[in-house]
């Protein structure tokens, strides 16, 4: 039995190249009670939604639209896990609308954004720190996202007065002055800021809705908030060249952030406005399944900007 983020953008491909008798794509927190009571009534009927067979055609997805009806993880698991050292992911929500054109968190969560209530969030958090946890990373791909809702998460965290730390990821865009004030009182000491490009002509290309404005507003809102800051850049996206490259890293530079990771060339995912890109412009085949990586970085560009990526790095003083 396949399931997980990774299984979900390639259900039939995982499932032929492992071997495996059958895969659940997206949510398994229904599907798999579901298909276990299918197999004990002898496989009668079609299969649950989202259950690839090596042996019948697929069954369409489904994703729940209340997470509250949704278990959270028992607390005394952590403490027997990898994880009892280290932070503790937190979901509080599911889906993106926002069709990044690389990006495949759509196809693992569906576009409609699902939250849990911010009660129920924090009443799982307060069983955890009950078994001694205090160090969180929110895993949403978009905490600020939607603006309400973050914020009343970050209030009743502040009510609850735990003392938390934790990490969250922020789209930098739709943050304002007071989002960020509760975050740092709710103990957010750290987000990752993922603008990707600070070449407004790339930005475009890769479907962002904020501007470098932007970018360098809500990261300076963090800095003065005392919250650490770590920055993003794609480079190689369509459209890219060796100015906007340039423009991107004087940009990035320009944020005094705490951290930033550069990558070059963007993995290509099935269903994606990229992967079609690709195809279009002959660098991968309609038949490819992608699920070996592949990745897409400007055909122009290919043999200089590894190598420069690489000498900036080796100018980078060291910790």
């Amino acid at each position: 039995m396949l399931g997980g983020a990774g299984y979900s953008i390639f259900p039939e491909s995982a499932l032929a190249y492992l071997g495996v008798d059958m895969g659940i794509q997206g949510e398994g927190e229904v599907a798999f009670p579901a298909l276990l009571s299918w197999i004990e009534r002898g496989k009668e009927g079609p299969a649950p939604p989202g259950v690839y067979l090596a042996t019948r055609p697929p069954t369409p997805r489904a994703c729940g639209a209340d997470l509250d009806a949704l278990p959270l993880p028992d607390p005394s698991l952590w403490l027997h896990s990898e994880l009892a050292t280290a932070r503790i992911p937190v979901q509080s929500r599911r889906g993106c609308p926002l069709d990044c054109i690389y990006c495949s968190t759509s196809i693992i969560e569906g576009r409609l954004v699902r939250q849990r209530s911010p009660a129920a969030v924090v009443r799982w958090l307060k069983d955890l720190w009950q078994c001694g946890f205090r160090e969180f990373y929110f895993v949403d791909n978009t905490f600020n996202i939607p603006l309400e809702y973050a914020k009343e998460l970050c209030r009743q965290i502040i009510a609850a007065e735990l003392g938390l730390d934790w990490w969250a990821i922020i789209y930098p865009k739709w943050v304002d002055p007071e989002l960020v004030e509760l975050m740092a009182r709710a103990g957010c000491t750290q987000v990752s800021l993922g603008f990707e490009s600070g070449s407004e002509p790339v930005l475009r290309q890769l479907n962002k809705q904020f501007n470098c404005a932007e970018v360098a507003a809500i990261a300076a809102m963090f800095r003065d908030a005392g919250v650490k800051r770590n920055g993003f850049l794609l480079l190689g996206a369509p459209g890219e060249t060796r100015d906007s490259v340039e423009e991107s890293l004087a940009f990035a530079d320009g944020l005094h952030l705490d951290a930033l990771k550069v990558t070059v060339g963007l993995r290509i995912y099935p269903q994606t406005p990229l992967a079609r890109v690709a195809v279009a412009e002959g660098l991968i085949s309609p038949a490819d399944d992608l699920l070996f990586p592949r990745f897409y970085l400007t055909p122009t560009l290919s043999d200089w900007l590894p190598a420069h990526i690489a000498e900036r790095d080796s100018q980078q003083p060291t910790a």
